[in-house]
């Protein structure tokens, strides 16, 4: 299994905007897209304003198939030029993890 870990760091005070604007129109595409979501959390502890979020892959060519359709989908890329406008996010981080033998994932 693959693992993309992804961390967004939000300008302060747009934390919410961002979940609520994700949750009802980016989240339907990529669940559509990318299927696997392991999951989704916001920062309690450490750097604030964080979104911390993991998706799931057989492979590297999985995910490759999959984003390469998401970033095709019209929606999808509605919804990138309407996040970017609203201006929510101020850096943002990705790592590609793989699972151990003795991982339960």
């Amino acid at each position: 299994m693959i693992v993309d870990l992804r961390t967004y760091t939000m300008v302060p005070g747009r934390l919410k905007a961002f979940l609520e604007l994700y949750e009802k129109e980016g989240l339907p595409i990529q669940l559509k897209h990318l299927g696997n979501l392991l999951g989704y959390f916001v920062t309690e502890t450490g750097t604030q304003n964080q979104v911390v979020h993991l998706w799931g892959y057989e492979s590297a060519a999985d995910r490759e198939r999959r984003r390469t359709a998401m970033e095709n989908d019209p929606d999808w890329i509605a919804y990138r030029r309407k996040s970017a406008e609203a201006g929510n996010v101020q850096h943002q981080t990705n790592k590609l993890l793989r699972s151990t033998s003795f991982s339960p994932l």
